[in-house]
């Protein structure tokens, strides 16, 4: 039995939540969303929460109970405060710029790296001196926002040596020590 999937979603002021068909859209202040849920599965509001209930207990029916659940619970958390996202570039020479749209990067290769983000992702970079470069992403859309996340860290993952490449803030790198270790 999925837990997830039996959990109610709270509806807080300000959003409201609209089922038509297989469709689930969500407005709030932050913007508007939608979802199309498995054809099975069927969404209700009431009472100011939304409730998901499958047809039976097969293996798929569980799965997409849990997962739709989720991503309307997303949809809810997103419209409502909105997801964020910081990046740390770590590096000599790394560096961030974002203009509009467009984010400009410099990591270590022969030309910069120019990524040309969706409207709906908010972009901003910092860089203050004796720090390393942030990039700071904002969304309403949790998937859009992993997804681009995970585009720009690709560009320069971290590497296990130094630790050099693009990093979430508080994300922990696995170090290794390097040909000296064994040497003795």
């Amino acid at each position: 039995m999925s837990r997830i999937g039996k959990a109610p979603i709270e509806i807080p002021a300000g959003v409201t939540v609209t089922v038509s068909g297989n469709d689930v859209t969500v407005k709030g202040p932050k913007g508007e969303l939608k979802q199309t849920v498995n054809p099975d599965l069927t969404v209700t509001v009431e009472d100011g929460h939304v409730h998901v209930t499958r047809p039976s207990d097969d293996r798929e029916h569980r799965a997409q109970h849990g997962l739709f659940r989720a991503l309307i619970h997303n949809m809810i958390v997103g419209v409502s405060t909105g997801y964020r996202k910081e990046m740390e570039l770590v590096g000599v020479g790394y560096r961030a710029n974002a203009e509009g749209q467009v984010l400009e990067l410099s990591l270590g290769f022969s030309h910069a790296i120019f990524i040309k983000l969706p409207k709906e992702i908010k972009v901003e970079a910092k860089s203050e001196r004796n720090k390393n470069p942030l990039i700071i992403l904002e969304s309403d859309d949790k998937q859009l926002l992993g997804q681009v996340c995970a585009k720009i860290r690709s560009l320069r993952k971290p590497e296990p040596y130094k630790g050099k490449g693009i990093k979430f803030v508080g994300e922990v790198i696995r170090r290794k020590s390097g040909k000296s270790a064994g040497a003795k």
